[in-house]
């Protein structure tokens, strides 16, 4: 009676394809994931400029003008000096910086409606395109 011994494992090639087939699948799938996490940011930047508007509008309701640009967003929170009928804070929380951690650009509208508040995207600088560009409260 003979025994015959079974090997049974990967080879050393079996085991670089697999590694080759996974390196191209996540070659494939990381850039998609980046791009989705980059329209999420886009996203939230439009929905806060969304939420900060409301919260101008309803300053303006109760002062009846909007901040200036140089109270800014910050008179959201705290009562700007010399303003009598404001009954905020019209934010629960600190004013938020985009999802990028910049500040957002708030004029105040002066002779023209409405006022402008924005965020300049993921470079931080006016203009822009794709994942750079500007968001605008003024566009949609």
């Amino acid at each position: 009676m003979r025994r015959t011994l079974s090997h049974t494992g990967f080879t050393l090639i079996e085991l670089l394809v697999v590694m080759v087939i996974i390196g191209l699948l996540a070659s494939l799938v990381v850039p998609r994931f980046i791009r989705q996490e980059e329209k999420a940011k886009v996203k939230t930047a439009r929905a806060q400029i969304e939420m900060l508007g409301t919260a101008l509008d309803t300053f303006r309701l109760d002062v009846g003008r909007y901040p200036t640009t140089q109270e800014g967003l910050e008179a959201l929170r705290q009562r700007p000096a010399g303003v009598d009928r404001w009954d905020g804070p019209y934010l629960k929380k600190e004013v938020p910086r985009d999802p990028w951690g910049n500040p957002y650009v708030y004029r105040s509208p002066g002779e023209r409606e409405p006022y402008e508040l924005l965020s300049y995207g993921a470079d931080g600088v006016a203009g822009g395109t794709d994942d750079n560009a500007d968001i605008k409260s003024w566009e949609g």
